[in-house]
């Protein structure tokens, strides 16, 4: 059983981790938009806005404490994962190297919340109670 300390702390992390990623690919975004056509790759561009906002999304449930916590993080690893390969592809780019390598650092992170979010959720009990007073 994972102590409330532990869990805390693992939020906090995964929150942190996020925030750093959020940041680190909006930098990238506008990186690119300064390195002219090699780096105008519309679909990566999107995936590190996507990924950006996707990581804030995650900060929100996690600060919200929401039941689909779990489901948020494990999307948002997801879509970091895939903004890493894409920036990979540049890998003679230090900027897009630092880019995949926080978006990987960021889907560990999220990962671990998304498989251990049964421990954190503090609403769905609330929801279930509250559909059995409705029924």
């Amino acid at each position: 059983m994972m102590t409330t300390e532990v869990i805390l702390n693992e939020m906090q992390a995964c929150k942190e981790t996020c925030i750093e990623c959020q940041t680190t690919c909006i930098d990238t975004l506008k990186y690119c938009k300064t390195q002219g056509n090699k780096y105008a790759d519309m679909t990566m561009m999107s995936m590190m806005r996507d990924c950006a906002e996707m990581c804030m999304i995650c900060v929100n449930m996690i600060n919200d404490g929401s039941e689909f916590m779990g489901n948020t993080c494990s999307l948002c690893a997801e879509m970091c994962d895939r903004t890493a390969m894409a920036c990979e592809r540049m890998s003679s780019d230090a900027t897009m190297m630092l880019c995949a390598a926080m978006c990987r650092k960021c889907a560990e992170y999220c990962k671990k919340m998304g498989l251990n979010s049964v421990s954190y959720f503090r609403r769905s009990s609330l929801v279930a109670d509250a559909a059995l007073l409705c029924g």
